[in-house]
């Protein structure tokens, strides 16, 4: 399904729908608004061809859509915008470590980078929202377990987590080699974040 084959004001509805979301839409949250004979998964794709050519484009990520800067405006942008706080380096091997290994505990994590991990390094990356608890190992003590959150995926422009660099290394296979070449290459390969930060589902606001 192609633009031509939805009508305009389905696609401004769409569009509007998406832009006014607090969150990524999915096709299930977009079903309601369209009539029957309209499959959601096309009017998105169908949408994201109309805005192609647009300085806002749509974006597929995880299987939910947002609408993001043009990756060619991103330099502009840079020079003219206050990019997102970065976080500290830690707290970016911490990330890479629980989206290779997810879902993980935090005693893994400090076997995966060798070294403790404090509080106020997991503190930071729960207030970016890409971390999430994930239920509890069934161990003693029952620690809790750690993965990425959709947000992680839409932060660094990722369609799924098999994009992360690394991820087709088998699980724990950094351990030994935490914080050795292969740990700063993967913080390396990592994209660079959009200009601006994540998604911006609401005008002037970075998700």
């Amino acid at each position: 399904m192609d633009g031509s084959e939805v009508p305009v004001e389905i696609l401004r509805l769409a569009e509007a729908f998406v832009f006014a979301s607090a969150e990524p839409v999915t096709s299930t949250t977009l079903r309601p608004l369209l009539p029957e004979h309209l499959d959601p998964d096309g009017v998105l794709a169908a949408l994201q061809l109309h805005c192609a050519d647009r300085g806002v484009i749509l974006v597929e990520t995880g299987g939910a859509w947002s609408f993001r800067t043009a990756p060619d405006l991103a330099a502009p942008l840079r020079a003219a915008l206050t990019e997102t706080r970065r976080l500290p380096r830690v707290a970016m091997e911490t990330l890479v470590a629980i989206a290779l290994h997810q879902p993980v505990t935090r005693a893994e994590i400090e076997q995966i980078r060798g070294v403790a991990l404090g509080q106020a390094t997991m503190d930071a990356l729960l207030e970016t929202g890409m971390i999430q608890p994930w239920g509890r190992k069934e161990v003693q003590g029952w620690p809790t377990l750690w993965a990425t959150t959709p947000r992680f995926l839409a932060q660094f422009g990722l369609r799924s987590l098999r994009d992360l660099p690394g991820s087709h290394l088998p699980r724990f296979s950094l351990v030994a080699q935490a914080g050795g070449e292969r740990q700063q290459g993967i913080l390396e390969e990592l994209p660079e974040p959009a200009a601006g930060g994540a998604a911006r589902p609401r005008s002037g606001q970075s998700a």
